[in-house]
């Protein structure tokens, strides 16, 4: 614990989905000086902002969780906005955080970076094997571009940065935005609105064939705050679990929990991104002891159960 107590943290997307968990756990771990700037005050996507942002608050950690996110939908509407503000904002935080010489830098990429076709299970090392799914490639490329940065700014400057791939995240909480929102929750949103309006049938993106790992958002924060405080390399690091379902078995999942009995539809023509997505996820048990905790049904219960509510 006394790791966090004299600390002085920013944490950028602290107050979005993941970013709440992070923050709650901080306080548990009595980290008394924690700071979120709002998009609204704090546009990350502007250098004189960035600037701002370091002169207002220096830091020893910066946590930089803020993205410009969605699932298929979004990314093929806004590749070139999703590569930009992205590739933007980790280049500009990280190289203040050097010239502000902040302690520590911990960025958070995103499984979409890894190839279209990675052999199964994702190792790390498989990063740069290929080009991503091209429905996410951009958002995918942009993030990746911040373990470029944090390789060669260790091997240049000695900037201790980390670099985390976290599995598809989900829970109570999560974005349930039908125009942005990913897979668990849209599809929650899909058979709890259908049972509200006596619909008989449900109609979901792509085949249902491709395979998707999924990790609990309380389990996320964990594994970040364990890295931040535990590891200390550039070597890029797989967040997540073991799990390996396709999106059919997982719609007939969700549909039983919700309590849905009617037919499902797959839309076809609807693109089905990455084929299939499983992680290796011994390098983050081996180097900073983290394994995910909760139970998959477990957690789409909850997550269902938050999204009634």
């Amino acid at each position: 614990m006394s790791f966090w107590e004299d600390k002085k943290l920013i944490v950028t997307g602290g107050a979005g989905f993941l970013g709440s968990y992070v923050v709650e756990k901080l306080k548990k771990r009595e980290c008394k000086n924690i700071f979120v700037p709002l998009v609204e005050d704090y546009d990350l996507t502007k250098e004189k902002n960035v600037i701002r942002l370091y002169q207002d608050y220096p830091a020893d950690i910066v946590i930089h969780l803020a993205a410009v996110v969605g699932g298929i939908g979004a990314n093929r509407e806004n590749p070139g906005k999703f590569f930009y503000d992205n590739l933007i904002m980790g280049a500009m935080l990280m190289e203040y955080a050097r010239q502000y010489k902040v302690g520590k830098f911990v960025a958070i990429g995103t499984i979409c970076a890894y190839p279209k076709f990675t052999p199964v299970p994702f190792k790390e090392e498989d990063l740069w094997k290929g080009y991503p799914e091209e429905t996410n490639a951009p958002y995918g490329l942009a993030k990746k571009m911040m373990l470029v940065q944090s390789q060669s700014y260790r091997a240049q400057y000695g900037f201790n940065s980390i670099f985390l791939l976290p599995l598809n995240l989900y829970g109570p909480g999560d974005n349930f935005n039908p125009k942005s929102s990913h897979v668990i929750p849209a599809l929650i949103k899909k058979f709890v609105e259908a049972i509200r309006e006596g619909k008989d049938e449900v109609v979901c993106w792509g085949t249902g064939k491709p395979t998707r790992g999924f990790l609990y958002v309380e389990d996320a924060a964990e594994g970040i705050l364990l890295a931040a405080e535990r590891y200390n390399k550039s070597d890029p690091v797989n967040l997540g679990t073991n799990l390996e379902i396709s999106i059919k078995d997982l719609a007939e999942l969700i549909a039983k929990l919700v309590g849905f009995k009617g037919k499902i539809i797959w839309d076809k023509i609807k693109p089905d991104g990455q084929p299939r997505r499983k992680l290796d996820t011994s390098r983050a048990e081996r180097e900073f002891g983290f394994k995910a905790k909760m139970d998959f049904e477990e957690g789409l219960r909850r997550t269902i159960e938050w999204y009634k509510e």
